[in-house]
C-alpha cells in the first residue's frame, strides 16, 4: 500500500485486523471510541480531552480492550488523535505485566534500535496489550540500509519530513501521512531533515520488540553499529 494522508482516511489491508485512522473532536464535543469487536489503542497529538474522567493530553495513548466503552470529551482547543482497532483474530501474546489505560509519553524510557534510531514503547504485553505493540520511533537525519520485519505494521508520521522507499517506488512522507508495511517487505524510512529527528508512531502485531529489523544479507555483512 502506497502512502496515504490519514485525516479521516481508515489504513487497513484485506485480511488484517489491524486497522487505523486519524481523528479530530472539536473542543466541547465528545465521541465514543471503545469497539464492542475490537481493542482500541488511541494516540493524541494535538489538544486534550477527558477519557472517561481521565486526562488524556498531546502525546499520550490509552488502551480499550474489547467491549470496553469509554466517552472522549474534548477540552477548550478539541483533540485530534490516531485510532488504532486490533480485531480478535490479530496475534495475541501472553501478558507481562498490569494493565495500564493511559500512558504518557514523557514517562517511558527510551529503547536502542539499530544505529543512533531509538524508540518509546507505549502498549505491548507488559501494560496489558497482547494484540499488538505501539510504539514512538526516532529516525536521525539520514537514511539506513535496506531491512524487513517479520511483524505487519502501519507507520504513522508525527513528525516529518522524510521519505518511504520500497523496491519499485520512493514516496515524500510527512506530518499526518501513514502507510503499512506487511511481513517482510524490504523498505527504508528516510529522514530528509537536516537537523531534526523523524518521529514516528508504529503500530504492529504480534506484538514484539520494535528494535526486531532483518537486513538483507548483502547488507548484513558490512552492516556496522554505531557507538553508544
Amino acid at each position: 500500500m502506497g502512502v496515504v494522508q490519514a485525516d479521516g482516511n481508515v489504513v487497513s489491508q484485506k485480511g488484517s485486523e489491524l486497522a487505523l485512522e486519524t481523528l479530530h473532536v472539536g473542543a466541547g464535543e465528545a465521541r465514543e471510541v471503545g469497539d464492542a469487536g475490537h481493542d482500541v489503542l488511541l494516540f493524541a497529538f494535538a489538544g486534550d480531552a477527558a477519557l472517561s474522567g481521565d486526562a488524556l493530553a498531546a502525546g499520550s495513548a490509552a488502551l480499550l480492550l474489547e467491549g470496553e466503552q469509554a466517552t472522549l470529551a474534548a477540552g477548550a482547543e478539541g483533540i485530534s488523535f490516531v485510532r488504532v482497532t486490533l480485531g480478535a483474530a490479530t496475534d495475541l501474546h501472553a501478558p507481562m505485566g498490569p494493565r495500564e489505560r493511559i500512558v504518557e509519553i514523557a514517562h517511558v524510557e527510551p529503547g536502542k534500535a539499530t544505529g543512533s534510531r531509538s524508540f518509546q514503547v507505549l502498549f505491548g504485553p507488559h501494560n496489558g496489550c497482547t494484540r499488538a505493540t505501539m510504539f514512538v520511533g526516532y529516525v536521525p537525519p539520514g537514511k539506513a540500509p535496506w531491512h524487513y520485519h517479520l511483524y505487519d505494521e502501519i507507520v504513522w508520521i508525527w513528525r516529518g519530513p522524510g521519505r518511504y522507499h520500497l523496491a519499485d517506488s520512493v514516496e515524500e512522507i510527512n506530518d499526518g501521512s501513514a502507510f503499512r508495511i506487511t511481513p517482510r517487505e524490504v523498505h527504508i524510512v528516510e529522514n530528509t531533515s537536516p537537523d531534526r529527528e523523524l518521529a514516528i508512531l508504529g503500530i504492529f502485531t504480534p506484538a514484539g520488540s520494535p528494535s526486531a529489523a532483518y537486513l538483507m544479507p548483502e547488507m548484513a555483512a558490512s552492516y556496522v553499529m554505531a557507538p553508544s
